[in-house]
C-alpha cells in the first residue's frame, strides 16, 4: 500500500512540471517544488540499487550540493524557501505559506535515506493536495492554510510518535548502522547520512581521520566517564539505565564509535537519532539530536515560528496526547533512559539574524499557547524519564572554520577538556569556602562594562555540613572549572552587561539586562538599528516568548587555561558557552541547574549537602509545576578583561575579595592566575580595538558602496 501511494503520488508530481493549469505567478513554484520531489525520486532510485553507496567521491559530494543549493547564501535570496523572496513573488499571504510548504517538503532529503517511503508519501500528497487547489482558480488563503492544519493535525500520530519512540529505543538507526558498520576512514561514509556536508565536517573528520588510535580514546574516554560521573556525583543509580542519547555533529563519528563502545561497557545501547526536519516535531530553529552543518542559518531563524499557521488550542491538546499515549505505551523502556550525551563543536562565524517580517510569528495567544505546551510536555516527559534518575554529559570541539591554526586550537581543546580536576576542585573550595561567608556577591564591571549586580546568597542553617554553592568539575559539564548556584530571588538587584557574546548559535552586541528581585525586568542589544527589534529580538531568543525569567544561576567560571587559549588565538567570540562560561561570572536566566531534581540531595566531594537547588520560583513546583519551569537555561558570562571585581560580602559588611581587576586575589586560588601571565593586557585591548576598527571601516566601506 505505502509503495502503491508513492507510485500514484510521483506520477502525479512528473506530470505538474509540464502543465498550465494555475495561474502564472504559482506555476514556477509548484514546477520547481515538483523538481525537487523529482530529484528525491531520482535519489531513492540510486539508493535502493546501490549505485549510491559505491558512487566515486565526486558525484556525491555533487548530489550533497544538488540537495542543499537552493537554501545556501548565494542562492537563498532567489529560492521559495526564503519568506522574502517567496512573498515578492506570490504575494506575502501567499508567500508565507508556500515558504513554509516548500519547506517542510524538504524534510525528504533526510527520510529518502532514512528509508521512510510513508513519510514520502505523505508530503507528496501534501504538496499534490496543494496544487489541486491552485488548479480550481487561485483558492482562499483559509482554505491552504485548512489543508494545513489537517496535515499537522492527521499526522501528528505519526510524526511525533515515532520521534518519541526514536529517542528510547535502541533500535539500529541510519546513524547507528553507518558508524558501526562503515570503514571510516573512507569518508564517503559522510554522505550517507543525508545531511549538509560542508567544508567543517569534511574537514573534521579527515583531521580526526588521521589521529592515533590513543587520541581518539583519550576523547571519548572523557566523555563517557564524564557521563558516568554525573550518575555517581549525584547518587543515581546507573544501572537501573539500558539506553543512552548520543548527540553530535558529523565529522567525529571515530569518537562517537569507541563512546559507543565505552557506553556499551556501562550496559548502556546508544540512541542515535537526527536532528528533526519537520515543523511537527523541531523545537525553533534549534537541533536536538545529530545533525550536519547548516548550509545557512538565516534559512532556520526564517522558519522557526512556521508552527504559528496551526498551533491552536485543540492541535496543543492532540499533540500532548500523542505523546502521553506513546509514553505509556513505551514506559518501561522510557524509565531506561538515561539521557542524553551531547558532542557540540565550535568555531563557525558568529551568526547574527536578519529580522525579515515576511517570516512567519507567533501572535500573542499561540505564545502563550506554546509556553503552556512546553510546561505540559516536560511534566508528561519527567512522569516517565524522571529527572531525579537521568543524567547528561556535554563536551565541544572546534570545526575547521576557527581560522588556519585549527589543528593547534583543537590539540589545545583537548588539553583543556582534560585537565586535572583535582587541581580545580581544591582550589574552587577555597572560593566556595569564601563564597558561604557572604549574603550576597556583588559583581562590578571594568570600563565600558556596565555591570553593577548585586546576587542574594542563600542561608546556610548549618554551615559545617552544608555550603551554597557547588564544586564543578569535569562530569556533566565538560571542561572543569566553575562554582555555581542557585541566587535567592529577593534581592538580587542590578545590571548584567556584556559588549559581545555568543548565545544558542546566535550573536548578541552590547547586551545589557536589568533584574529587581531576581526577574528580569528590562532588556536591551545593539545587533540592530531600531530599539524594538533588537528587544524582539532577546525576547524571542533568550526569554523565548517569556515575559520575564529569573536569574536561576550565578557561577564563578575558574578555567583561565581555556581563557589564555581564547586570547592567544583570539577566538572568545566563537567558544561555545560550554567552555565561555568557565572563563568568567555567568549568569543563568531561566530554570537552575537542578530543574526537576531539586528534591535530590547532592554533596560536594567534601561531604557538604549544596542546599541552593532552589529558588521562589522553581518552589512554586510543589502547587503548581506549570508556574515553576520555564524550559530554558541560557548562560550569559563576563569575560575577565571586562570585570573589575567580585566580591562576598557578609551579614556584617565584611567584603571578602576574589577577583580583581580580571585577576584571582583570594589567598589560595592564585594559582588560577599562572596561564595569565604570558597575555600582555595592554596587547589584547590593542588587538581588539584593532579588529573594532577593522569592522567599522568595513561597515562604512559596505555603505559607501550600497551593499
Amino acid at each position: 500500500m505505502t509503495e502503491e501511494r508513492y507510485e500514484l503520488a510521483i506520477g502525479r508530481i512528473r506530470a505538474i512540471v509540464t502543465e498550465q493549469t494555475v495561474e502564472v505567478r504559482f506555476r514556477d513554484y509548484f514546477r520547481k517544488v515538483a523538481d525537487f520531489i523529482i530529484m528525491i525520486d531520482e535519489l531513492r532510485d540510486k539508493l535502493a540499487e546501490g549505485t549510491y553507496a559505491d558512487a566515486p567521491l565526486e558525484e556525491l559530494r555533487e548530489w550533497n550540493e544538488k540537495l542543499y543549493f537552493d537554501i545556501m547564501p548565494q542562492q537563498y535570496g532567489k529560492s521559495y524557501a526564503n519568506p522574502v523572496c517567496a512573498a515578492a513573488k506570490l504575494g506575502e499571504a501567499y508567500g508565507m505559506i508556500l515558504s513554509f510548504l516548500y519547506t517542510e517538503v524538504r524534510g525528504m532529503i533526510a527520510y529518502v535515506f532514512e528509508g521512510r517511503t510513508e513519510y514520502l508519501d505523505i508530503l507528496m500528497e501534501l504538496f499534490i493536495e496543494v496544487y489541486n487547489r491552485f488548479e480550481e482558480g487561485t483558492p482562499e488563503i483559509t482554505c491552504i492554510k485548512d489543508i494545513i492544519y489537517w496535515y499537522a493535525s492527521d499526522y501528528c500520530d505519526v510524526f511525533v510518535a515515532d520521534r518519541i519512540k526514536e529517542q528510547i529505543l535502541p533500535e539500529e538507526t541510519l546513524a547507528v548502522d553507518i558508524i558501526r558498520n562503515s570503514d571510516l576512514s573512507d569518508l564517503r561514509y559522510l554522505y550517507r547520512f543525508g545531511e549538509y556536508v560542508g567544508e567543517n565536517e569534511w574537514g573534521s573528520a579527515r583531521y580526526i581521520d588521521s589521529l592515533a588510535d590513543a587520541e581518539i580514546k583519550k576523547m571519548a574516554d572523557v566523555y563517557t566517564e564524564g557521563y558516568r560521573m554525573g550518575f555517581v556525583n549525584t547518587g543515581k543509580d546507573l544501572t537501573k539505565k539500558s539506553t543512552v542519547n548520543i548527540r553530535y555533529v558529523l565529522g567525529f563519528e571515530r569518537v562517537v564509535k569507541k563512546a559507543c563502545e565505552n557506553f556499551e561497557k556501562m550496559g548502556l545501547l546508544p540512541v542515535i537519532y537526527r536532528a528533526p526536519v519537520s515543523v511537527l516535531t523541531k523545537r525553533r530553529h534549534a537541533k536536538i539530536g545529530y545533525c550536519g552543518g547548516s548550509p545557512n542559518p538565516q534559512y532556520d531563524y526564517d522558519h522557526r515560528n512556521d508552527q504559528a499557521l496551526f498551533f491552536d488550542k485543540q492541535f496543543m491538546e492532540r499533540k500532548l496526547e500523542v505523546i502521553r499515549t506513546v509514553y505509556e505505551k513505551y514506559k518501561e523502556q522510557a524509565a531506561r533512559f538515561a539521557g542524553p550525551a551531547c558532542m557540540e563543536v565550535f568555531g563557525e562565524k558568529p551568526f547574527a539574524p536578519e529580522q525579515v517580517k515576511e517570516a512567519i510569528r507567533l501572535t500573542d495567544g499561540q505564545e502563550e499557547l506554546v509556553r503552556q505546551f512546553d510546561g505540559r510536555q516536560s511534566q508528561i516527559t519527567n512522569q516517565y524519564i524522571r529527572g531525579d534518575e537521568r543524567s547528561y554529559t556535554i563536551i565541544a570541539y572546534p570545526v575547521p572554520e576557527i581560522g588556519e591554526r585549527y589543528e593547534e586550537i583543537f590539540h589545545e581543546v583537548v588539553k583543556i577538556n582534560t585537565l586535572d580536576s583535582k587541581m580545580y576542585e581544591r582550589v574552587q573550595q577555597i572560593l566556595i569556602d569564601a563564597l558561604d561567608k557572604g549574603e550576597y556577591v556583588h559583581i562590578l564591571g571594568a570600563g565600558e562594562n556596565r555591570t553593577d549586580i548585586q546576587v542574594q546568597l542563600c542561608s546556610l542553617s548549618d554551615p559545617a555540613k552544608e555550603t551554597i554553592f557547588e564544586n564543578c568539575v569535569a562530569d556533566v559539564n565538560i571542561p572543569a572549572g566553575e562554582v555555581f548556584t542557585s541566587p535567592a530571588l529577593e534581592g538580587t538587584n542590578g545590571t548584567l552587561h556584556v559588549s559581545g557574546v555568543y548565545l544558542n548559535e546566535l550573536w548578541y552586541s552590547d547586551l545589557e539586562i536589568e533584574f529587581a528581585n531576581g526577574m528580569i525586568t528590562d532588556y536591551r542589544c545593539g545587533n540592530f538599528k531600531h530599539e524594538l527589534e533588537n528587544k524582539e529580538y532577546i525576547r524571542d531568543t533568550i526569554l523565548h516568548k517569556h515575559p520575564t525569567l529569573p536569574l536561576g544561576e550565578f557561577a564563578i567560571g575558574t578555567n583561565t587555561t581555556a581563557y589564555a587559549a581564547a586570547k592567544k588565538y583570539h577566538i572568545e567570540d566563537k567558544l561555545p558557552i560550554l567552555i565561555a562560561e568557565k572563563m568568567g561570572p555567568h549568569f543563568a536566566v531561566g530554570d537552575t541547574c537542578y530543574s526537576w531534581s531539586e528534591d535530590i540531595k547532592v554533596y560536594n566531594p567534601n561531604g557538604k549537602e549544596i542546599i541552593a537547588r532552589d529558588n521562589a520560583v522553581s518552589a512554586l513546583r510543589k502547587e503548581d509545576a506549570s508556574k515553576a519551569y520555564f524550559h530554558c537555561h541560557t548562560d550569559i558570562t563576563i569575560p575577565y578583561e571586562e570585570l573589575r571585581s567580585i566580591a562576598v560580602v557578609t551579614k556584617l559588611g565584611e567584603e571578602i575579595l576574589l577577583l580583581e581587576d580580571g585577576r584571582f586575589v583570594l589567598p589560595g586560588t592564585e594559582i588560577l592566575n599562572e596561564p595569565l601571565k604570558n597575555i600582555d593586557r595592554s596587547c589584547i585591548m590593542k588587538h581588539d580595538n584593532i579588529i573594532k576598527r577593522k569592522d567599522e571601516d568595513d561597515a562604512k566601506s559596505r555603505n559607501r558602496d550600497g551593499q
